[in-house]
């Protein structure tokens, strides 16, 4: 998210606000360590903008307000409807739904500009989006979080349902996550579940109703269901709900035995594959990857994918991989999201037939491969009827990148 312009403007702003409030941190303030309390310092902070400048208040007063709270309130109901609908952009009537007066939205100082805001359109209606789908989905976590606190509404089920527990509350919003086929309710997930730990209820006092649960049985639920072989992005999205939930065992039980080099010896769970996965891309050091440095065997290749297509140095020399993963291999060097730049795979029995499973990802206009090590160049020449590294054809990605061949240089 540090790459998201609006991302890095939240991010600034809390920052600044945090640093300049030198009381609060030497009363045990602390800097946001979790995305949900970097969300909720930002909405404070406007909170406290629109009091002081725009109302007349004092530094002192509370920030929230009956009109704050209601419009807080208007925008969570709008931004988790809207979010259901998958839609991005919001009409008069979209707002009037969820109680929100037109002419206050267009005009509106302090929280409106900052979070929400009024677009053209082409057809000369208004429309209206928040500043980021992220801020949509902090304001749906924290409607639909407040609902059921206050009312014991699970807003998430097709038929609403009351008096249910806490943990049957959280445990469907990640049955309901992992359901949906492109991951669109993740970082949903990741607030509402945020938005269950004390400390972050305690900052939003006065806006939010603190329901202080004990928050294990959530824990133990979304390890099972790591633990339940999903997909890695599926899988690095739960982590990222552990961590908002502040636990850390499962990561802190892999850094251990990478530490201690069992994690090549032992049989490793799914679970812990997926931890390993996480560790890797949040370490932010992806410039070579060594896949011997873990386990030498396919299955863990195919394990840590993820972490083969965000690194440029991939080396998988004598690692006992088989014609088998050519097709993986060569998946990843079409995804437009690879940064794959150097390839070792020496020093392993691909077969000529394996090869030519490889060779629709070197052909790929998405490829950005520049090195591949140690492959006869006879292979190469039989595994694509085009030869094309015989012929100089602009069109083919392979000839215009002028791959090098190790055994070749």
């Amino acid at each position: 998210m540090c790459h998201i312009p609006v991302f890095c403007w939240i991010t600034a702003t809390v920052l600044e606000n945090v640093l300049e409030n030198v009381l609060e941190i030497r009363e045990g303030g602390e800097l946001p360590k979790t995305l949900t309390e970097m969300y909720i310092h930002f909405l404070v902070v406007q909170a406290k903008l629109k009091k002081v400048k725009y109302d007349g208040g004092a530094e002192t007063d509370p920030h929230w307000s009956p009109e704050s709270r209601k419009m807080v309130e208007s925008l969570g109901k709008l931004a988790f409807e809207q979010l259901q609908k998958r839609n991005l952009i919001f009409y008069e009537t979209d707002l009037r739904e969820c109680g929100i007066d037109v002419r206050e939205a267009s005009v509106y100082s302090g929280v409106f500009t900052q979070i929400f805001r009024e677009e053209s359109s082409l057809y000369k209606d208004q429309v209206f989006c928040f500043i980021h789908l992220s801020v949509q989905e902090f304001l749906a976590a924290l409607h639909v979080h407040q609902t059921f606190i206050n009312s014991g509404v699970n807003l998430l089920e097709e038929q609403l349902t009351t008096h249910r527990s806490s943990t049957g509350f959280y445990q469907t919003a990640v049955d309901k996550t992992l359901q949906s086929p492109n991951g669109h309710l993740d970082l949903f997930l990741r607030f509402l579940l945020g938005l269950s730990v004390e400390t972050n209820q305690n900052l939003l006092r006065g806006l939010m109703t603190s329901n202080q649960r004990s928050s294990q049985k959530t824990i133990r639920y979304i390890k099972e269901k790591i633990s339940e072989d999903l997909s890695a992005e599926r899988s690095i999205n739960l982590f990222h709900c552990l961590n908002e939930l502040n636990d850390r065992s499962l990561v802190e039980e892999v850094q251990q035995s990478l530490r201690s080099g069992c994690l090549s010896r032992d049989k490793v769970s799914p679970a812990q594959w997926s931890a390993l996965v996480f560790i890797l891309l949040s370490s932010g050091d992806l410039e070579v990857f060594d896949l011997k440095k873990f386990s030498a065997s396919e299955e863990a290749l195919r394990r840590l994918l993820p972490v083969v297509q965000a690194s440029k140095k991939v080396l998988l020399s004598g690692c006992n991989l088989s014609e088998d993963i050519c097709p993986v291999l060569s998946s990843v060097l079409s995804s437009q999201s690879s940064s794959l730049t150097e390839l070792d795979l020496s020093n392993n029995d691909l077969q000529d037939s394996g090869l030519e499973k490889l060779c629709p990802g070197l052909e790929n206009p998405h490829c950005k491969l520049e090195f591949l090590s140690q492959l006869r160049s006879g292979q190469l020449r039989n595994c694509s009827e085009s030869e094309f590294l015989m012929r100089n054809d602009p069109e083919v990605r392979w000839s215009a990148l002028g791959l090098h061949l190790d055994s070749q240089r």
